[in-house]
């Protein structure tokens, strides 16, 4: 098999289409496509299905990228940690992290890592949804209480718990009437379970879809809120907020992963060590650090 149009076809899958790719990488068009059509040719195969606007990879193409495309990326990053004379991390690192750890701690971690590794290029994209690593080029996603997936591997960083806690203001019902309350917008429980107490039942008077929102409307007294412990750790100190009591069921757990099938690359492992020294003991009152009091 041609390697190097191997890589090119890496470059155009990647890019998701000839042009992308060309001007992404100054690489001519017409010498893109005359090596991907060269490499079908080779391998008796359509890597690509052409429409008159999109370009998709076949279910073979697919299983040629999904199986070259990080091995080629190590080769380059084996090059160019020999040419440097040493594994120092360097090239582009892509993150996926969810809202609520992007709002509260990403940015101030990213700048962070960024002047300890001024060789790294980080981009990091805020999104609570599954993502696809390899199709859209992630190193390295953080995802809250994952799915188990066969092709990943990580590492839990960092530990939360949800807790209920309402303005001082604001009574707990003492009959088990229905108490207002303030949820995220894909909430559907009628009740809250909090440990060593009845469950409080709910009167949704607000669906918002951000944490940091239902904080905020918590805070201004509209309702009771479940939040994460480290969201509310500096208002329960300050007494803008109350404890209700803690949310029975499992832990929050934020966890570090990346494609199992990839050796770890020098940035990959570098993030991964930096989210740990931010994190030592992974408790919620690290997280909240990060937040304004």
């Amino acid at each position: 098999m041609d390697l190097l149009a191997l890589a090119d076809f890496n470059l155009v899958a990647r890019h998701g289409g000839f042009g992308r790719a060309a001007r992404e990488t100054g690489r001519p068009k017409a010498t893109l496509s005359r090596r991907v059509a060269e490499l079908e040719a080779d391998l008796g195969l359509r890597l690509f299905e052409r429409g008159a606007r999109v370009l998709k990879l076949t279910q073979e193409g697919r299983a040629l990228y999904e199986r070259t495309g990080a091995l080629l990326a190590e080769i380059d990053e084996t090059a160019a940690a020999l040419a440097s004379g040493g594994d120092r991390p360097r090239g582009r690192l892509r993150i996926s992290a969810p809202l609520l750890f992007s709002q509260t701690a990403m940015g101030t971690l990213a700048a962070g890592f960024a002047r300890a590794y001024p060789d790294v290029r980080l981009e990091v994209t805020t999104e609570d949804r599954p993502v696809d690593m390899v199709e859209e080029g992630y190193d390295l996603v953080i995802r809250v209480n994952p799915d188990p997936d066969e092709s990943l591997v990580g590492r839990i960083f960092l530990r939360d718990r949800l807790v209920v806690v309402a303005a001082p203001g604001r009574q707990q019902p003492a009959d088990g009437a229905p108490v207002p309350a303030v949820v995220s917008r894909v909430a559907d429980q009628a009740t809250w379970k909090v440990t060593g107490q009845p469950d409080i039942a709910i009167d949704p008077v607000l669906r918002l879809s951000s944490l940091v929102m239902v904080r905020d409307a918590v805070r201004a007294g509209v309702g009771a809120g479940c939040l994460p412990a480290s969201v509310v750790s500096h208002d329960l100190a300050a007494g803008r907020l109350v404890r209700w009591g803690d949310v029975a069921g499992p832990e929050i757990a934020l966890w570090a992963l990346y494609p199992s099938r990839r050796l770890l690359s020098a940035r990959v492992s570098a993030f991964l060590d930096y989210l740990k020294a931010a994190f030592p003991k992974g408790t919620p009152d690290e997280l909240a650090a990060y937040l304004a009091p």
